[in-house]
């Protein structure tokens, strides 16, 4: 016996394509307006960034040169700067996670997934790129 598709399915998930497409503008400034902040555990340093990681501001306290380690500094910075986008990649997820259906969230455009995309950090990306080669 052949099996039949599912039409209410197929009906429920187009009129979601519909739904998202239509909040599409809104979905995308409110993404792009997005900001991530982060503070250094000692205070020393505080990084915000973009919607897509990029650093728009990095502010180090004086303090760090009393006792000067670039070493040091540049792995706060880095571990600084990673929090930040974390935290922007948390409010871009709400944001989706608002906007669109579950099934639409999962799917993304030449088999990609999108959760992943938006919760992978470049380092690691870069890492296991690294690795395939």
């Amino acid at each position: 016996m052949e099996e039949r598709p599912n039409f209410g399915a197929l009906t429920a998930m187009i009129g979601d394509l519909k739904k998202a497409w239509s909040g599409m503008d809104d979905v995308q400034r409110r993404m792009l307006r997005v900001t991530g902040t982060a503070w250094s555990d000692d205070r020393t340093v505080k990084a915000v960034v973009g919607p897509r990681g990029h650093l728009l501001e990095l502010d180090i306290d004086p303090r760090v040169f009393r006792n000067p380690n670039s070493k040091a500094l540049a792995a706060t910075i880095v571990a600084t700067v990673r929090l930040a986008v974390e935290d922007a990649a948390e409010q871009s997820r709400e944001i989706l996670d608002g906007s669109l259906a579950p099934d639409l969230r999962r799917m993304a455009p030449g088999g990609a997934q999108l959760e992943k995309l938006l919760h992978s950090h470049d380092a690691d990306v870069r890492l296991k790129g690294d690795d395939d080669e």
